[in-house]
Parts: structure tokens; sequence; C-alpha cells
């Protein structure tokens, strides 16, 4: 019988806890840190691992295959970086850091320790969304010509009090923070972007939060498409709409509802897509909702890949590349 795939966890925060779940269910869950000491404790006591207030003292002692980065966005870097000189394969949540500078760097330590770098991606898993991509790559859209990203969602006060969240340095925007899974489907099914314009706004989170909290976005990508994104956590009480329009030359699609969960409109020549299996459902906070809770499908990858049977679903360039975009954003946008 083969032996699981030990993990450890990084930042034992609410995404910490999707992560141990789906760790419990595809190996077995070592070791978990948190600088607080009872929120370690607590999931380790869950799942029957050792807990850490200290993420070297883990590094050190423990023995796991991978180690799931789960802080705050502004450490993902270093404690990527830490975990891969240690010698271990590293999973770190999005975005893959706050920086290009310490993007390159992830990859660098990666190279040289010989390890594997997995980006967390999960909406590339929603089904429309894996479909939509299937058939740009077999050529049934013909040539793009332009993308619409909507991206219209809820945060209250309450979201950013007393956390991380809201700050410039472990925070670092709302594109980082909301909508970075969003801005990695342009990337993955468009293309890389050459040209930025736009403006950004913090018309209702002013004294809460250090950036912006409304955007709207010009784009123009190296193969010519031009798009829009326009988005914001303003929308009132709830969560509205995270969707993509395509329009090509041989059809239109809009992957739509609230998370980029279903395929609301097409209009393909010659073709039509049918029988998309259900997706996941969002993740559930509590007082608000996140992305497509997909994790399933993330340690499915890892598991597979580090077995050698698999193909590694989200790697650290295309992870710098999502970094790279939303940098061209707050580089080049206009903030009124």
């Amino acid at each position: 019988m083969t032996k699981p795939i030990q993990f450890a966890i990084i930042g034992c925060g609410r995404i910490a806890q999707r992560h141990a779940e789906h760790i419990h269910n595809q190996g077995k869950l070592l070791a978990v840190c948190d600088i607080v000491e009872e929120k370690a404790r607590s999931l380790a006591n869950k799942y029957g691992a050792k807990a850490y207030s200290n993420i070297d003292e883990l590094l050190l002692n423990e023995k796991p295959d991978l180690v799931s980065i789960c802080t705050p966005n502004g450490l993902h870097a270093l404690h990527s970086i830490k975990a891969l000189k240690a010698g271990f394969h590293v999973l770190c949540e999005k975005p893959m850091a706050l920086s290009v500078q310490d993007c390159g760097e992830m990859i660098n330590a990666a190279e040289r320790a010989s390890r594997r770098l997995f980006i967390v991606k999960q909406n590339r898993f929603n089904p429309p969304v894996a479909e939509v991509k299937k058939i740009i790559e077999e050529g049934r859209l013909g040539k793009l010509y332009s993308v619409q990203l909507n991206c219209f969602w809820n945060r209250n006060n309450e979201y950013y009090q007393n956390s991380w969240k809201g700050t410039k340095a472990l925070d670092g925007g709302t594109l980082f923070t909301q909508f970075s899974h969003f801005i990695d489907l342009l990337y993955w099914m468009i293309g890389d972007v050459k040209e930025v314009h736009g403006w950004l706004s913090n018309y209702h989170h002013e004294g809460i939060i250090e950036f912006e909290d409304t955007g709207v976005v010009s784009l123009k990508f190296y193969n010519d498409v031009i798009g829009t994104i326009n988005y914001t956590v303003n929308s009132f009480q709830k969560n509205m709409e995270g969707s993509l329009t395509i329009f090509a030359e041989k059809g239109v699609v809009k992957i739509g509802g609230q998370y980029l969960n279903e395929l609301e409109y097409q209009s393909i020549d010659q073709f039509k897509i049918e029988n998309l299996p259900p997706g996941n459902p969002p993740n559930n906070y509590g007082q608000y909702l996140g992305s497509m809770s997909n994790h399933d499908k993330v340690y499915q990858n890892v598991v597979e890949v580090l077995m050698g049977t698999g193909t590694i679903a989200t790697n650290g360039f295309e992870g710098l590349k999502t970094v790279e975009i939303i940098d061209k954003i707050y580089t080049k946008a206009v903030r009124i």
C-alpha cells in the first residue's frame, strides 16, 4: 500500500479549514502553524496534527511532503521560500505574492531546491470555465475579439475590522484578495496583457481600507483582443455577479452567476455546450461568500503530480503572470 502524502499548513485562518478538510481526504495532516497559538491548537486537535506557533520550528522538526501556505497575502513569499529552502514542496494560496519580484524569488527558490511550487487557482476547475477554455483551444470560437469581466461583490466594514484585510502591506488591494482568480482566468483563457488604462476609487470604505473598493479598467492583450474589467465590493448587501463574456469570430459565450459558476449565454457556430456537471458551492465564511470551493480538485491535482501521474494545474509562472497584470493595473490606473 502506498504511503499517504503528508502535509503541513502554515496559517490557520478561515481558508486553512478548507485546506485541512481536503488534506484529510487526500493524505495526512502532520502539523499546523499559526502565531495565534489557540488557532493552531484548534485546527491541530481536529485532525490529530501537531501545533506550532513558529514556522521555523515546524520546518526544522517535521518532514511533510508538502507545505500549504495559508497566511496573509503579504507573507506568502516569505513563508513559501522558507518552506522551499527547507526542502519541501509548496502549495501557495492566491495571490501568489504582492509583487512580481517576490513571485520571481519564489520560482527561483523552487528551482534551486528542485521542489514543486503549486498555486491555488480553483476557479479554473469550475465546469463552465473548463469547458469554455477547451472550446477556445479547439478553435470553435475562431479569432477572439473582445472580453468583458464583471466582478460585483459585497464586502462590508465588518469584513475588514480587526484583520489584516484592507491593509496595503498584507492584503495589497481588492484585485489581489477578492478578484485575483478572475484576473487569472483572463490570462489563462485570453492571453497576456500588453496595455492598461483605468480609474480606481474608494467610495464606501474610507478610513476602513487603504486602497480602492471600485475600479474600471480597459485592457489590450498581446493578441490584439481588447477588454474591460469592472469591479467593486460595493454591491448593496450581497454579492451580485462574477461574469466573463467573450465575443469571437464564431460565437459568444457568457459565464456568469455570482462566482463564474453558470453558463449564462452561448451562441456558437454549429456547436452547443451541453450536459455540464454541477459545480461546487461557493466558500461560505459566515457573513460573506467567496469563490467556488474547488480545493478538492486542487489537492487531487497536487497528489497526482507528487505521485507522478499528473501535470501541475497552475505553476509558479502562471501565478506570477496574474500578479504582473494586477501590478500593471495598479501602476497605470488613475486613483480618483
